[in-house]
């Protein structure tokens, strides 16, 4: 079974630099994925360069990836607002 870490392992490997966070139930995971890899690009266009570093295992290993994409801008205005 897929536990959040292999997941989190997967996309640091395929998106060096990125700060992941991973929670789900072994089926259905959420997951937070700040890049600066994500720059100039739309929320389509990030997810997926996350589906594509995943690539085979959304359709073997991962039922459902909930994620939430952020550059690192976005991620420090967010931290500064709360």
């Amino acid at each position: 079974m897929v536990t959040p870490e292999d997941i989190k392992n997967w996309i640091e490997s395929g998106l060096p630099g990125a700060r992941v966070e991973i929670e789900g139930d072994g089926h259905h995971f959420q997951a937070l994925i700040v890049s600066p890899k994500f720059e100039g690009k739309t929320r389509i266009a990030q997810h997926q360069m996350v589906y594509a570093v995943l690539g085979d295992r959304m359709k073997a290993d991962i039922h459902a990836l909930s994620m939430r994409t952020l550059t690192p801008e976005e991620w420090n205005r967010e931290a500064v607002a709360r």
